[in-house]
């Protein structure tokens, strides 16, 4: 019987690791990618290791390309803005839902769920005409301000202030503190796993964000990462430079991997927290 589970448990472990050598080779060919040339590239070799390394490719991103750094730039400045914008204010919007008493409270909650089972796709042209009226068209408030509040992220702060334990907050009450001060001082700070959570994954969401910037924006100057590197597959007479793009590629990754190995810590805390309740 242990020799049946031993050759059961190595099955299971064999498959795992074919498994993940599919899954990861695509994105190690993109790595290596980056740093071949053109003509080995588009020469359909599927070796890992580049025929003659070079990093000619990032030298034209960074050195001939006059836009490419500006949407690095602008992808952070979305990003940042709009993720330290939506941490307040879905943590307030959790935290009223879980601790105030207010007529119409549950039907309020009711329709921030529904609102998470409305596809975000089928609100564009609503918010297209919106942001049109607004006269916010061409700019970064068009992408910022309609995503100010996560309705997913609300019910997870409504949920951690609802487990939270209430006798500090009455310590807080009875030293002074108003609520606003309470949440501020007292309850806000303390949530940092659950913050540290919606944190990376409201950033991922504005850094991969494509469909809103292309969009919103029409000059090349202002656009994010992710719609620079589809402008640049068609803007050489219709010939993709791919050692451009996958160098391109290799750059957008790299602050999602910084962000994660800096909030990993508070990150694997709230997720533990959110399994535990």
């Amino acid at each position: 019987m242990n020799k049946k589970r031993k050759y059961i448990k190595w099955i299971l472990y064999g498959m795992l690791i074919i498994y993940g050598l599919f899954t990861l080779f695509p994105f190690l060919w993109a790595v290596s990618a980056s740093f071949k040339t053109y003509k080995e590239i588009t020469g359909g070799g599927l070796n890992l290791i580049p025929k003659q390394p070079t990093i000619q490719a990032f030298n034209k991103l960074f050195m001939i390309d006059p836009n490419f750094l500006r949407w690095v730039i602008n992808s952070f400045f979305i990003c940042t803005i709009g993720t330290f914008i939506n941490v307040f204010f879905n943590s307030m919007a959790g935290y009223a839902l879980a601790r105030l008493n207010f007529k119409g409270k549950h039907f309020v909650y009711y329709g921030v769920l529904i609102s998470i089972m409305v596809p975000g796709q089928v609100l564009l042209i609503p918010n297209y005409l919106i942001v049109k009226s607004l006269g916010l068209l061409n700019s970064y408030n068009a992408i910022i301000i309609p995503a100010a509040v996560n309705a997913t992220y609300i019910v997870m702060m409504r949920q951690f202030y609802i487990n939270f334990p209430k006798d500090i907050e009455e310590a807080a009450a009875i030293d002074g503190l108003g609520r606003l001060g309470t949440f501020l001082r007292i309850s806000m700070p303390l949530a940092r796993p659950a913050i540290a959570t919606q944190a990376v994954f409201i950033f991922l969401g504005f850094w991969n964000e494509f469909l809103k910037p292309k969009l919103y924006l029409s000059d090349p100057s202002k656009y994010t990462l992710t719609v620079g590197i589809q402008s640049m597959m068609s803007r050489y007479s219709g010939i993709t430079q791919w050692d451009e793009v996958m160098a391109a590629s290799l750059i957008s990754l790299l602050p999602i991997l910084v962000i994660y190995t800096v909030l990993n810590k508070y990150f694997m805390q709230g997720i533990r927290m959110d399994g535990e309740k």
